[in-house]
């Protein structure tokens, strides 16, 4: 019985082990220009800011003409971690985010590429309540003055052409808009706002909608450590990891010492079980994580 109770203890142990180990680095994609709108024929460069660059991560994008399309492949042209748009165009507009080999994902960034006069430059990201956000009216050439609107209703007019929200809360979230007299309207683009702290290197669980005030795409990708915290974490893995195999090797030597003849397993077979334990475990992780990532993209 003492015996039974050991190696279900041992089973459990490789299990939390096992669990903890199954982490994957992440990445952040950044936008340049940093605007959620664009003007057509601009030069777009995307990009996977890696916390490890042997997880091999790639651009993909969600569009009205196709859906999970991979950057070099379908669309763009690859260079690393980077994907460029010599010459976008308003079918490039839609969800774009960053994949690792493993099917993990990054934030999604929604870009709406308009072939009008005007376009409304807004945050490509989410905001935290209390910050100030400023918006830019713009045509191709100069700034004019404008109108701004949100949810279909004006909020004022802007000389200058932009306009800054100071100390954004809940209340300011919504679709915005702008129009300069005798150029034309933009397309509207979603502001959230979060209580969460952000930074490049978290983005959120909510992604601004397309063109339309329509659902987006796809979800947002699932919520992400900023480095440094990630850091601390996995250093936190491995050491409960290495105490974990530790006090799992002192109770296989405890084992060996005072088994009797036929009441406990050879070490060996008692060892061959766990392993088999564990590779079950295992592949029962990477089926819930490739479940969790094709969930999230369709």
């Amino acid at each position: 019985m003492r015996g039974t109770m050991r190696q279900t203890s041992l089973h459990w142990l490789l299990l939390v082990s096992s669990l903890l180990c199954c982490t994957t680095n992440q990445a952040h994609l950044t936008v340049s220009p940093s605007s959620s709108q664009m003007f057509k024929g601009q030069f777009v460069s995307l990009s996977c800011e890696e916390d490890d660059s042997s997880a091999g991560w790639t651009l993909r994008r969600n569009t009205k003409r196709e859906t999970m399309a991979k950057c070099g492949a379908d669309w763009g042209r690859s260079g690393g971690s980077s994907c460029n748009i010599t010459d976008i165009d308003p079918l490039d507009s839609g969800e774009y985010w960053c994949e690792s080999r493993e099917g993990a994902t990054s934030n999604g960034i929604n870009i709406t590429v308009t072939d009008g006069s005007v376009i409304l430059q807004s945050p490509v990201l989410p905001v935290m309540e209390g910050d100030d956000v400023t918006l830019h009216c713009k045509t191709k050439t100069t700034n004019l003055p404008a109108d701004f609107y949100k949810d279909g209703s004006l909020i004022r007019t802007e000389p200058a052409g932009h306009m800054t929200i100071h100390h954004v809360s809940k209340s300011d979230e919504g679709l915005y808009k702008c129009n300069i007299s005798s150029h034309g309207e933009s397309p509207p683009s979603w502001i959230t706002v979060t209580g969460e702290i952000l930074s490049a290197d978290k983005p959120t669980t909510t992604a601004p909608p397309p063109v339309s005030a329509a659902p987006p795409l796809v979800s947002a990708a699932p919520p992400l450590v900023s480095p440094p915290f990630q850091l601390v974490f996995r250093l936190v893995c491995h050491l409960v990891v290495f105490c974990l195999y530790f006090i799992s090797t002192l109770i296989m030597v405890s084992l060996y010492r005072h088994r009797s003849t036929g009441n406990y397993l050879p070490v060996s077979m008692v060892m061959t079980t766990l392993t088999q334990a564990e590779q079950g475990f295992d592949d029962d992780c990477d089926d819930v994580i490739t479940s969790v990532t094709t969930e999230h993209h369709f």
